[in-house]
C-alpha cells in the first residue's frame, strides 16, 4: 500500500517498489452511483471518470487486505494479510499481521517503517518523490484520465470483477501497469493488481471497506518505539 523512497522500504524483502501504486490508487476505487456505473460500463474513459468522481467525495477509509506476490526476477511466491487507513491528504496506516509483524504509517509529512524484528524505524519525508503519480494521489491531486491510460481487459485478478487496466502515461521506473477489479454493479473495489518493472505480480483483496467514518488524525501518529535502531532518510533542513 507510496512515494518512491519509501515504497521500495515496504515491499523491500520480497518486490522492491511493487506495493507503490497499489497503496497510492485506492483512494479512487469505492461505492459509484448507479447512474455512474451504467455509464461507466460504455468506454473505459468513462469508468475512469467515474471513478475519479467518487474519489473526489472520499475522506477516509479502513479495510481488511490480503497481499499476494508471484513472480518477479527471483521467482518469488508470498501472501501477507493486515489492515490499513487512509485519510486525505496524505495519512496511511497498514499493519502487517501475517506472516511477519510490520508497520507502515504516513502522518502526511513524514512516512515511518517499523519492523519489530529488526528493532528498526526507517524514516523518510512524504513529498521525496513529488512528482510521482502515486504521490499526486496521495495528496488528493490525481487524476486517473490525466495520469493513465484506461482500458478494460478479459483477465480480472479476482473473479467476477469488472477489471480496468490503468497504464501510466509517464513511464515510471518500478512498475508498468495495473488493474483494478471492481464489482460490476457497485463498482466498489475487490482488488488490484501491480506489474512491477520485474515481470512480478502484486496482488491486494479488500474486505470489510469502511469509508468516510470520520477518522481522527490521531490514528496516523506514530511513536518511535524505545531502544530501536532509526534509519532517517527525511531531509535535514
Amino acid at each position: 500500500m507510496l512515494c518512491h523512497a519509501l515504497s521500495r522500504l515496504v515491499f523491500r524483502r520480497r518486490r522492491p517498489g511493487s506495493g507503490r501504486l497499489a497503496l497510492s490508487v485506492l483512494l479512487t476505487v469505492f461505492l459509484v452511483p448507479a447512474l455512474l456505473v451504467s455509464q461507466a460500463k460504455a468506454t473505459p474513459d468513462a469508468l475512469a471518470k467515474a471513478l475519479q468522481q467518487r474519489y473526489d467525495g472520499i475522506a477516509d477509509f479502513t479495510a481488511a487486505f490480503t497481499q499476494s506476490y508471484r513472480g518477479g526476477v527471483l521467482r518469488t511466491a508470498t501472501i501477507e494479510q493486515g489492515t490499513v487507513t487512509v485519510k486525505k491528504r496524505g495519512r496511511m496506516r497498514w499493519v502487517y499481521s501475517k506472516p511477519e509483524k510490520k508497520e507502515f504509517v504516513s502522518d502526511g509529512q513524514k512516512m515511518y517503517l517499523y519492523i519489530p524484528q529488526d528493532r528498526q524505524v526507517m524514516v523518510t519525508d512524504v513529498t521525496g518523490d513529488s512528482s510521482s503519480t502515486s504521490s499526486l494521489f496521495l495528496a488528493g491531486k490525481g487524476d486517473i484520465l490525466r495520469d493513465f491510460t484506461a482500458a478494460f481487459v478479459d483477465a480480472s485478478p479476482v473473479a467476477g470483477t469488472l477489471a480496468l487496466k490503468l497504464t501510466p502515461r509517464r513511464r515510471q521506473p518500478d512498475y508498468e501497469y495495473l488493474v483494478v477489479a471492481l464489482d460490476p454493479a457497485s463498482l466498489q473495489i475487490r482488488g488490484l493488481l501491480t506489474r512491477d518493472a520485474q515481470g512480478g505480480d502484486s496482488t491486494l483483496a479488500f474486505t470489510n471497506l469502511k469509508e468516510n467514518q470520520g477518522i481522527s488524525d490521531k490514528v496516523f501518529a506514530f511513536r518511535i518505539p524505545q531502544g530501536v535502531t532509526v534509519v532517517n532518510n527525511a531531509a535535514r533542513n
